[in-house]
């Protein structure tokens, strides 16, 4: 069995864990720290993948819960794999469906508390929704967002899907929390995917003996434990220190629910209990002061949503903030969405012209503003990596959130 993963430190920040590198795959190499664009169901919305290529992405993250509802893992495995499939020549991730799986299933509030005290694990149901998704020991029994009807994911389905997607980086089988679980369940909860990340090991083992003929896909291990330092660290240990038949994560996933204030700390206690040599994954964060507080201690790989989310409801990024383009005072602004902004959309259109396609409900819109919020999120974590190796990364930071959140 040939690994064509590897993972490489380059430079290492002063005074922190952080790290540029370079993370060689079967599909190219993707330098260190960068954000992961997010195609959820095999497109990055209104967007093609070229697009995705010119912006400057250098991989893509599609969801393995989604694409086994539609259009099914086994159609994507005969088209050749993910990056076959939508188009996409270079890196792919997949993540295994653990967080559609409880938070389309089971409805999680939005909001989440600070203070458990008092809570039941029943309150992170959101209200007026019911728990469509239950877990056992052995998986997850849960009903689709699309027709109701009834499905099972356990560690050896996630990775029988993730194989057959065929993705270069994919994530063992977890169990979400949040910060509205108890104490007492988010201990059940880390020794619980504990144990199914041994299970994913065997059967990534065995089924990546058994497609000897594709190229080698790295799984990576999903840290829990939400707030509580103890239970991160002996999660992170204990999937650090986890071998199965003599295979072991090739990363690992920096999961969960995690206080926006504590990011940083969070992310320092998992990163004391893993190995240097290999990557870590920050699922679901896309806040440029997220970015500098993870990358400072240590996270190198990013995904989120969120760019091209608030993009499709006229949000835009820029290094002065974040502004609505569908507001009154953008109706005559000939000028693009951010001044020096090298993006196809601010080279070619002003915010005149998009406030009247979301005015007018134009499927461009989305096309548009979805460009530049990604080029934004990919050029911002370019920037910091580049900071980092020219040993300039607490100057950029400070410079460039003083001046994103001077309004605020």
């Amino acid at each position: 069995m040939t690994a064509a993963f590897s993972f490489d430190v380059t430079h290492r920040l002063d005074g922190a864990p952080g790290r540029a590198g370079v993370i060689h795959t079967p599909h190219g190499r993707i330098e260190t720290p960068a954000f992961i664009v997010v195609g959820t169901k095999a497109t990055v919305k209104a967007v093609l993948p070229e697009a995705v290529a010119e912006l400057g992405g250098q991989a893509v993250l599609a969801n393995a819960y989604h694409l086994y509802l539609q259009p099914g893992a086994d159609l994507v495995d005969e088209a050749g794999g993910l990056g076959a499939f939508m188009n996409w020549p270079g890196p792919t991730f997949t993540d295994s469906g653990g967080f559609q799986v409880m938070s389309l299933g089971a409805g999680f509030k939005k909001v989440l508390a600070m203070d458990t005290a008092g809570l039941q694990d029943d309150d992170v149901i959101a209200e007026g929704k019911t728990r469509m998704a239950h877990v056992d020991d052995d998986g997850v029994t849960f009903k689709s967002h699309l027709d109701g009807t009834r499905h099972r994911f356990t560690p050896e389905v996630s990775m029988r899907i993730q194989h057959q997607l065929g993705a270069d980086v994919m994530f063992a089988f977890d169990e979400l929390t949040t910060l509205m679980n108890t104490r007492g369940y988010q201990e059940q909860s880390v020794e619980r995917t504990h144990r199914w990340a041994e299970r994913c090991l065997a059967e990534h083992r065995r089924l990546t003996d058994e497609r000897a003929g594709k190229p080698y896909q790295a799984l990576f291990g999903v840290i829990q434990g939400a707030q509580y330092e103890d239970l991160r660290r002996r999660a992170a240990r204990g999937l650090a220190e986890l071998e199965v038949d003599g295979q072991s994560f090739d990363g690992f996933g920096l999961g969960g629910a995690l206080e926006k204030e504590n990011l940083g700390e969070i992310i320092g206690w998992m990163v004391e209990e893993l190995p240097e040599s290999k990557p870590r994954h920050l699922l679901g964060i896309s806040e440029p002061d997220d970015f500098f507080a993870a990358i400072e201690m240590g996270a190198d790989t990013f995904d989120c949503v969120n760019p091209s989310r608030v993009a499709r409801n006229a949000a835009i990024y820029t290094a002065d903030g974040r502004y609505n383009v569908n507001t009154a005072r953008h109706k005559r602004s000939f000028i693009p969405l951010e001044e020096g902004c090298d993006c196809y959309t601010c080279t070619h259109y002003t915010r005149a012209y998009i406030h009247h396609l979301f005015k007018a409900k134009e499927m461009l819109s989305s096309t548009l503003a979805t460009i530049h919020n990604e080029r934004f999120t990919v050029r911002l974590v370019d920037n910091i990596r580049a900071a980092l190796r020219e040993g300039r990364f607490y100057e950029y930071r400070d410079e460039f959130l003083g001046r994103f959140y001077a309004r605020t």
